[in-house]
């Protein structure tokens, strides 16, 4: 491809026509890393661009920011900053050599032109730079020649000490093969595999190696992605325990979608499902919310049970509440991956689980009904006489409620 072919391709990206006039007179900038690789290969665009700038990173943020009537977010340990501008995000970093003083730890981050930021990357076709600015508006600078690996569809580290300088590149590299359709290069294969099999993961903080497992998850090919990760000792290297089914990760994350659950904590689930109580303590180091840590583990304990239970014979509406309706919707997605009958499992998420009564408890106290327990079990036996067919409408709601309070507000002789 031409350097005008590329210059034209550059200028129809998306929040270009306003990024390349602000950047001028500003330092030497480039497009970097997954957003060339991205161009080259003719990709649909993202909402965001990687730029490397030969400078001061977060002033030519701050600059941009001001031009665009944008905002800028910098991050000093590494020298980076993000300029969000209408809805457009720009992740820039100015150019740098990185040092690694022990396998596995974050790199000490040195001022470099352009040709050494490039030698530092993961992958040689993550290591390419189309120049932004003046005449050399297209050029494209491939010193690791990746270019041909692209064509190749081949992933190819920099360097035999890669994986082992950062071993989060080994689940990054799963992440590419699975997107993108590639593979490791023979070279690169071996290296791969002698980083796992001398432990170099054991190197890296699980907080580092759960952010990289949870971008594999979000991609659509997790699951081929996740066969991948067992076939090169991943998995048992992040936990001994660690042993997924990618089938079931595939169906968890089909039932996930099916019933509106969260795709990534179902996939989770289906791969600590087989031994979820020894993987109880990685799931709760994952770099998760709270509330979606414990989806994981819930569902990897329940789904069995669900599964068998539903498998067993046919439920009521009301059972299927009991059932199903305190367990989150990962738990439901799981039974359906582990063979539960879909039927039962969708009335409920999408029919069943929206009925409500019409009436509350202030109705009920309105009513003349003392405060306390008996209302909220009136309320509950009602909803499930409800469920099943045997209450109908508001008025019949308040008569079942007031009786079933006062019933139980009776004293017994």
């Amino acid at each position: 491809m031409s350097t005008s072919d590329l210059r034209e391709r550059v200028r129809r990206l998306p929040g270009m026509e306003r990024l390349l006039p602000a950047l001028e007179g500003l330092p030497p900038a480039f497009l970097v890393g997954g957003s060339v690789r991205d161009l080259l290969l003719g990709l649909p665009p993202a909402n965001h661009l990687d730029l490397a700038i030969e400078g001061d990173a977060r002033s030519v943020a701050r600059a941009l920011a001001d031009r665009l009537a944008g905002a800028a977010r910098e991050f000093e340990r590494f020298g980076t900053a993000l300029v969000e501008v209408e809805g457009f995000e720009y992740d820039m970093a100015s150019t740098r050599r990185e040092t690694y003083h022990e396998p596995g730890a974050l790199p000490r981050v040195d001022e470099a032109p352009l040709v050494e930021d490039l030698r530092r990357r993961d992958f040689a076709v993550n290591a390419m730079a189309i120049a932004l600015k003046g005449d050399d508006l297209g050029h494209l600078y491939d010193p690791q020649r990746g270019l041909p690996d692209l064509d190749a569809r081949l992933l190819r580290v920099l360097h035999d000490q890669s994986f082992k300088d950062d071993p989060t590149r080994l689940l990054r590299g799963v992440r590419f093969e699975a997107r993108l359709g590639f593979g490791f290069d023979p070279d690169t294969e071996v290296l791969a595999r002698e980083a796992v099999g001398s432990d170099a993961l054991s190197t890296v903080s699980a907080d580092r190696t759960g952010r990289e497992l949870v971008k594999i998850l979000e991609e659509t090919e997790a699951a081929s992605a996740v066969a991948r990760l067992k076939e090169l000792g991943i998995t048992s290297a992040l936990h001994p325990a660690l042993d997924p089914s990618p089938e079931e990760v595939a169906s968890a994350a089909l039932g996930a979608v099916t019933i509106a659950a969260n795709r990534v904590t179902a996939e989770l689930a289906a791969m600590v499902v087989g031994n979820p109580q020894e993987l109880d303590l990685w799931v709760a180091a994952l770099p998760l919310e709270a509330r979606d840590r414990d989806a994981v583990a819930r569902a990897a304990r329940v789904a069995p049970r669900l599964c068998a239970a539903l498998r067993e014979r046919e439920h009521t509406p009301s059972e299927l509440r009991a059932l199903l309706g305190s367990e989150p919707p990962e738990a439901l997605a799981l039974a359906l991956a582990l063979g539960a009958p879909a039927e039962p499992v969708l009335r409920w998420a999408t029919q069943l689980s929206r009925v409500g009564l019409d009436i509350g408890g202030r109705d009920l106290l309105e009513a003349g009904v003392p405060e306390g327990p008996a209302i909220g079990r009136a309320l509950e036996e009602t909803l499930r006489r409800k469920l099943d067919g045997l209450v109908d409408g508001r008025d019949e709601e308040l008569e079942t409620a007031l009786s079933l309070a006062r019933e139980a507000g009776e004293p017994r002789p």
